[in-house]
């Protein structure tokens, strides 16, 4: 072999070992999550530094790497495919695809990744050093850039802005995995799901509605509101005037036992009516969270697109939504859900539709509607008498309570059940 054969020679296995090292690299790091990462680094472990901060932003360091490995492949298939041609002739061709394809490989692709695969964090701690120098190369940096650049404007959308990222379903799986491998517990995967699904809420959907508020008149006397608190159990009452859309403000039980010791009974309430806080239905509960804790306010006012008022909403409310209903000596228990046995089911029908469909494994239609009846009564169109049904996604839905034009219980059964029949 000549001089140059030999460097030839040299480089194709240099260049192996480089393809190996950046597919370990490539395998390891995608494979460490950010926690992962932050837990290694707490414990204080050498380098773990490092790779917390590539896996921070995964697309820094993922096109490089890439980029790397397939400089490394084509070189090699380069210098082996002359070297073989200029030793064996004709027969080099089929050599040379044989290296490729097998010792290529086995050597650079199957073996280091396998490898990384079993020993992710020690694989990951090896190669975040160099991934990071290398990463920190502006020629490298810019050659990715520039070709992912050049691959986005024949994509539709011209690409991704942001790099690699993990979705609420993806995450929400994850907690369902790892409650299945009793990682977590069911509480523990019960609070995580409110917590996710606690960002999308708005203000809508978990308020008081206008029929259910308990309100005092702002003329009425101190006695008479302190009546009518005592008797609903509630320690904060919304004053109106002319009507329960001209909201004055928020009357404290209190107060209104101060001013009745006082000797203030027969003053009126509108005296003693503190600030009211007002939000848009369409509001979503992580704001109007924060704002509760930073203000110092428990309840609000909820308002519809004309003003008008819509409902209330309490501090209990918001934080019903993470951790589930509280009862406490003043509520009135009646079961949410009541199962009846031949697969019916009795419930609330201020229950939120996408709680219904979760206890019945159903896709109920959603739209403008939040609650079951809600949606019964987009389907009739009209308000129905009890015992009117109608039917959608498979199930029958029957008003079995209504007061008024309002909707208080429905049962739910399924279409083809004997329980179905018998309701027919």
């Amino acid at each position: 072999m000549t001089t140059s054969q030999i460097l030839m020679l040299a480089g194709v296995f240099v260049l192996i070992l480089l393809a190996g090292f950046f597919a370990m690299a490539e395998t390891s790091l995608t494979r460490v999550s950010r926690v992962k990462a932050m837990t290694m680094e707490e414990e204080g472990k050498r380098g773990a530094s490092k790779v917390a901060r590539l896996v921070e932003h995964p697309e820094r360091f993922l096109n490089p790497v890439l980029l790397l490995v397939l400089m490394c492949h084509l070189v090699v298939a380069t210098l082996v495919g002359v070297l073989a041609e200029q030793l064996f002739g004709a027969l080099g061709v089929a050599v040379a695809v044989f290296f490729e394809v097998v010792v290529i490989f086995v050597l650079a692709e199957s073996a280091p990744k396998t490898w990384a695969v079993q020993h992710t964090e020690r694989a990951a701690i090896l190669t975040a050093p160099l991934v990071s120098l290398i990463t920190n190369l502006a020629p490298i940096r810019l050659l990715a850039r520039a070709l992912i650049g050049l691959s986005n404007l024949i994509l539709p959308g011209k690409g991704l802005k942001q790099g690699p990222f993990v979705s609420e379903e993806e995450l929400l799986a994850t907690v369902d995995v790892a409650t299945e491998d009793e990682v977590i517990e069911h509480d523990e995967r019960r609070l995580i799901h409110s917590i996710i699904e606690f960002g999308d809420t708005v203000v809508r959907e978990v308020m008081v509605p206008r029929p259910d508020m308990v309100s005092v008149e702002g003329k009425a006397r101190v006695i008479d509101a302190l009546e009518v608190a005592i008797a609903a159990g509630y320690s904060r009452l919304p004053g109106y005037d002319q009507g329960i859309d001209d909201i004055i403000g928020v009357v404290f039980l209190k107060d209104l036992v101060r001013a009745d010791r006082e000797g203030r009974g027969d003053e009126e309430v509108r005296n003693l009516v503190r600030e009211a806080h007002f939000v848009p239905e369409t509001k979503r509960v992580t704001e109007l969270l924060k704002e509760m804790q930073l203000h110092k306010f428990h309840i609000a006012l909820v308002v519809d697109e004309y003003g008008g008022t819509a409902g209330l909403v309490t501090l209990e409310d918001l934080i019903e939504e993470l951790v589930g209903e509280i009862v406490d000596e003043f509520d009135v228990e009646e079961p949410a859900v009541e199962k009846l046995g031949d697969g019916q089911v009795r419930v609330n029908a201020r229950m939120a539709i996408d709680e219904v469909n979760e206890l019945l494994g159903a896709d109920l239609p959603t739209g403008d509607w939040d609650s079951l009846g809600g949606l019964v009564f987009n389907l009739l169109g009209h308000v129905p008498t009890e015992g009117e049904a109608v039917e959608v996604d498979g199930h029958r839905l029957i008003a079995e309570k209504v007061q008024g034009r309002r909707i208080g219980r429905v049962r739910i059964t399924k279409v083809g059940s004997p329980a179905s029949a018998s309701a027919e």
